[in-house]
């Protein structure tokens, strides 16, 4: 058996801590100029794969008799905060919000399958050492960095606008959150 560790890898989703995953509405907010959430102060590292490098490593492996046995990260070598991950999005958006920076235990009051997402995931950072798959797949590179990467998912939702989908649940979640956090001082 071997063992692959992809981390966070995305293609046809947004891959945002809060405000969309596999539809639109983090896009379509930003594009009416409203604010998003960022978990904390956006500075913790995260490191975010595209599928296409991914599939590099990934394909390396197959029938590879040495990697029998082993465990492996294929992932990007890019690291981003937080901040430049919902920067990224908003390029790819067309349009600069406020980052409304909240404390990721603030958020989890509010939606209990944050906590484990905000405090035990995204709210570290993450650093990822692939000096292994590159030695195991010496042609292992990770070409697409995440603001050309993310600018291809969106054209990817706007080439079928059944793929558009807006949440309203997604919205009411961060103006309320939002809402509540402004309130409280």
């Amino acid at each position: 058996m071997t063992i692959v560790r992809p981390s966070l890898t995305y293609e046809t989703v947004i891959p945002v801590a809060i405000g969309s995953w596999d539809d639109f509405t983090i896009i379509d907010r930003i594009r009416q100029g409203k604010p998003v959430i960022v978990h904390g102060d956006g500075s913790s590292i995260w490191t975010i794969t595209h599928a296409r490098d991914f599939a590099k490593g990934f394909v390396g492996l197959l029938g590879h008799q040495q990697a029998i046995g082993h465990a492996f990260h294929i992932t990007s070598d890019e690291l981003l905060t937080w901040n430049q991950i919902y920067e990224a999005v908003m390029d790819a958006a067309g349009r600069r919000v406020e980052m409304v920076h909240i404390p990721s235990d603030f958020i989890a009051r509010f939606d209990e399958l944050q906590r484990g997402n905000l405090l035990g995931d995204k709210g570290c950072s993450t650093i990822f050492d692939n000096s292994k798959i590159k030695r195991f797949v010496p042609d292992f590179v990770a070409t697409t960095p995440f603001r050309h990467g993310i600018a291809e998912t969106v054209r990817w939702f706007e080439a079928d606008p059944a793929r558009m989908v807006i949440r309203p649940e997604n919205n009411a979640f961060m103006d309320k959150v939002i809402a509540a956090y402004r309130g409280q001082g």
